[in-house]
């Protein structure tokens, strides 16, 4: 059975088979087709792309200006030890919990590109570096979905620990390819601001329109998957099978919609089931991101050698460590079911939010998170002045 699967003749017919099943849904479906593009492209522009679109830039700009290398200076003594990865991939990390998915594994891969960091580094800051920003946690999950910003500061502040944990995990992932003794830092190279400004905005540009079109391809395979019964179907074999578990078919719906589509899935985790059980799976799907996400960011692997495996794997353990550990902390701090309710139709708008509003604030951000980069990189620089003194005073 195993080498009819492995065939290249059954895997054309199976891709075959579902682009006509998809072919007929569409012929099937137009309106409700056509309505799930507009939303996913009134999603793009009202929420993803003044979102990203700003750390897009930021994270092109701290690697071109070499603002990362002089940062990898000042943190290679926590990020060497800690997850075998080097200073600059710091950059990456804190890009990546600012900014939220994909722009954590850009900056990764940018960082590669760039020789800021080895191929062995690079996929294990894959693993850890692609996250969710705090302003969804904490605004859509846990004041929209939940209505309670004590669920959304729990969230976030177990997806950040999950992710370090995840790291720490990783650490060991191609132990033997690490260079023996100690390792040299890579020249630190800068652009002039002019190229690093232009070269910023045009990556930014094919990052942000690729990423809009996962959103709105990944809409329409949900909406279509409603449609055609084969998500309510699935749901139901799966809640039958892990009844004893309790496990049931609205279960089992929520997480194959979250599996497929992050925003979907945490969006109907505002009732049924106990509050421990919701939140944990919104934690877990929060780990995981969902397909949607990790087309986005294959999309920019696609041509890199680095192995994907590491990323997927990352994720998924991502989504685990951070289910259990909400379980526990829920279990030893138990919260109230919150009696607030107006809060829950925030998650029902989440693309109705003003455009320039959102702009402004991931604007803002970025200016800050720059800023901050500014201040540590020349923080770095002095600290690297002050080593190469103290070893030509050795030397002399």
């Amino acid at each position: 059975m195993s080498h009819i699967f492995r065939s290249r003749a059954f895997r054309d017919a199976l891709a075959g088979s579902a682009l006509l099943l998809c072919a007929l849904a569409l012929v099937c479906w137009p309106k409700d087709v056509s309505a799930a593009v507009r939303e996913g492209l009134q999603l793009c522009y009202n929420v993803i792309l003044p979102s990203l679109f700003p750390f897009f830039i930021l994270s092109s700009l701290v690697i071109s200006l070499g603002l990362a290398g002089y940062l990898g200076r000042l943190l290679e003594p926590v990020m060497r030890p800690l997850f075998r990865v080097g200073g600059p991939c710091a950059a990456a990390l804190a890009l990546g919990f600012v900014g939220g998915y994909p722009v954590g594994a850009r900056t990764a891969l940018t960082l590669y590109e760039e020789g800021q960091c080895t191929k062995t580094e690079a996929e294990r800051l894959l693993a850890f570096s692609n996250n969710s920003g705090p302003a969804f946690i904490l605004g859509v999950v846990g004041a929209g979905v939940f209505a309670d910003s004590r669920v959304g500061l729990l969230l976030c502040l177990v997806h950040a620990l999950a992710s370090l944990c995840v790291g720490l995990v990783f650490r060991f992932y191609r132990r033997g390819e690490d260079p023996k003794g100690r390792r040299l830092s890579p020249p630190i190279s800068a652009q002039r601001f002019s190229t690093a400004f232009t070269g910023a905005v045009k990556g930014a540009v094919t990052s942000a329109l690729n990423i809009c079109a996962f959103v709105v391809c990944f809409t329409v395979i949900l909406r279509l998957c409603f449609l055609s019964g084969l998500l309510p179907a699935l749901a139901g074999v799966l809640g039958r099978t892990f009844a004893p578990l309790g496990f049931n078919e609205q279960w089992a719906r929520q997480l194959l919609t979250g599996l497929l589509e992050l925003s979907s899935g945490v969006a109907g985790l505002t009732q049924g089931g106990s509050l421990t059980g919701r939140v944990s799976m919104a934690a877990f799907l929060l780990g995981w991101a969902g397909i949607s996400v990790h087309c986005q960011v294959l999309s920019f692997l696609a041509e890199s050698g680095l192995n994907v495996r590491t990323y997927l794997g990352g994720k998924l353990l991502h989504g685990l460590f951070s289910a259990g550990l909400t379980a526990l902390l829920l279990r030893a701090f138990p919260l109230e079911q919150s009696v607030s309710s107006y809060l829950v139709q925030q998650v029902e708008g989440i693309a109705g939010t003003d455009f320039y509003t959102a702009l402004a604030i991931s604007t803002a951000t970025a200016w800050l998170v720059f800023l901050l980069f500014f201040l540590l990189a020349a923080l770095g620089v002095q600290v690297g002045r002050k080593t190469c003194g103290k070893r030509r005073r050795s030397v002399v």
